[in-house]
């Protein structure tokens, strides 16, 4: 179920579906580097302004799912107009920084993302740009990334299956939203 928090700033409402705390794992694979299974915890959260903060750690799992060591992290801010079109400002911890646009899906929480400007420093590693494909599929996020090189055409290189992170205060706050259940519990079903 998506929920809508009343403090959400109006524009971002198509966007609701990304908010809140997110973990899974996900296959990283492109040439050059060390393929591997990876977990990531991801958030979108909101202060009532006209975005979402975004933020995302992933790490190297072994073959028994345990945490290797960190593999990437990335924050940002999201922003979408009255025309579903989407811009992302990221920052990426290799020293990338990069200006994503793309658009909602129509009728479906889909967003395609492509990169339109990208800056590196001296110490990162050579990337030329990318496409990210975000979707919210049986209360799951998914996403998928590619990304290009000098040396590499545009290809898929990370994707991951997230579910939503359900807290004690989320408990609480379901809890407090059901009001007065039926004695039998069958009821409610009915």
């Amino acid at each position: 179920m998506i929920e809508i928090p009343s403090d959400l700033h109006p524009d971002l409402v198509p966007l609701a579906f990304l908010l809140g705390n997110w973990a899974g794992a996900g296959v990283s694979d492109f040439p050059g580097a060390e393929k591997c299974n990876f977990g990531q915890e991801v958030s979108f959260s909101h202060d009532g302004r006209d975005f979402l903060e975004y933020v995302s750690h992933s790490w190297v799992l072994d073959a028994k799912g345990e945490k290797v060591r960190p593999l990437e992290s990335e924050s940002g801010y999201w922003r979408i107009d009255k025309d579903r079109k989407v811009e992302v400002v990221m920052v990426r911890d290799q020293g990338v920084i990069e200006i994503w646009y793309g658009e909602l899906a129509h009728q479906k929480p889909q967003i395609d993302l492509v990169t339109d400007a990208v800056a590196r420093t001296a110490a990162s590693g050579p990337y030329s740009g990318g496409k990210r494909l975000y979707g919210y599929v049986n209360s799951d996020l998914m996403w998928v990334g590619e990304k290009s090189t000098p040396d590499v055409e545009l290809r898929p290189y990370m994707s991951a299956h997230l579910k939503k992170v359900v807290t004690a205060e989320d408990v609480e706050a379901m809890a407090k939203s059901l009001g007065d259940l039926p004695d039998d519990g069958i009821a409610f079903f009915k």
